[in-house]
């Protein structure tokens, strides 16, 4: 990607300004759990401080889904029977969920999006779980998918007229449509979505991961950067494509993955299973 102009910095600039803030309640989450020494419970506290969250972890949870017996009325019961890193990621996806505009001038299928954000995180998660030998943590991965394409939701925001041009390039012309967003508006989505990460307070290396996460190969400096690279390739392959990539066979699968894609898709298992949690996930934001 070439160098942007000062005009086009600016305005970017402010459309990431105006983008919410980040949770505070999801951000001390965040906070909470990068300390080994966090007790679930301290978790669950900072939790049950959002409502909004808490009653839509309540609503995924006491839904036909997990056919529970007993009705859950609690975050605690909720980490009983999910576990804490389950109803972590909860909040975090809700949390992103809030921030996702109901309607757009732009023509932006918000829907679609997000289920690629939740499938993709979701797999990202699996992904560091089976291939990355603790070199990257899951649900560091799992931020990183769920959040990874954000810039187009400033860019549906604040700069609608652009992005619907961007997107009819990117179906015309057959297009990714981040190459489509340069030719267009003159930086892709990934840039944007790296300014959002660093406003919100991510880690460096957070940042770097969205920024480059279509460098196709050329950034690979982690486990977690090549995590969120093939979940996002797979959540191609499932029928959620984002048109985000160039095709399979124009790319290659980082070594530590072998050397066929169906074949780590195998390895996740039940991946029905994978796209209906974005369901239930994505109604319960509704």
């Amino acid at each position: 990607m070439g160098q942007i102009t000062p005009e086009l910095g600016k305005r970017l600039e402010t459309a990431v300004g105006r983008m919410p803030a980040f949770p505070k309640s999801v951000q001390k989450v965040l906070e909470l759990t990068r300390d080994i020494n966090c007790k679930p419970k301290d978790l669950v506290v900072v939790i049950e401080k959002d409502p909004v969250i808490t009653i839509k972890i309540l609503k995924v949870i006491n839904s036909a889904y997990y056919g529970l017996s007993d009705k859950v009325t609690s975050i605690n019961q909720s980490v009983v029977y999910l576990g804490i890193n389950t109803v972590k990621n909860m909040a975090l996806s809700f949390a992103t969920l809030g921030i996702l505009p109901s309607t757009n001038a732009a023509g932006f299928n918000i829907q679609y999006y997000l289920m690629h954000s939740l499938i993709t995180a979701n797999i990202a998660r699996m992904l560091a779980i089976k291939y990355a030998d603790e070199e990257a943590d899951p649900n560091d991965c799992y931020i990183a998918g769920l959040l990874h394409d954000f810039g187009k939701v400033v860019y549906v925001q604040f700069m609608p007229a652009e992005f619907s041009k961007a997107l009819a390039m990117s179906e015309t012309e057959n297009l990714p449509l981040h190459v489509a967003e340069e030719m267009i508006i003159g930086a892709d989505h990934s840039l944007v979505g790296s300014m959002l990460v660093e406003k919100w307070q991510f880690s460096p290396k957070m940042i770097q991961c969205i920024r480059n996460h279509h460098s196709l190969g050329e950034h690979r400096a982690d486990a977690m950067a090549e995590c969120l690279e093939v979940a996002d390739h797979i959540s191609e392959k499932l029928g959620y494509d984002s048109r985000g990539n160039l095709s399979a066979e124009e790319w290659a699968l980082p070594k530590r993955f072998g050397n066929n894609i169906d074949e780590v898709i195998t390895t996740l298992g039940d991946t029905d299973k994978i796209i209906e949690d974005a369901k239930q996930y994505s109604q319960a934001g509704e």
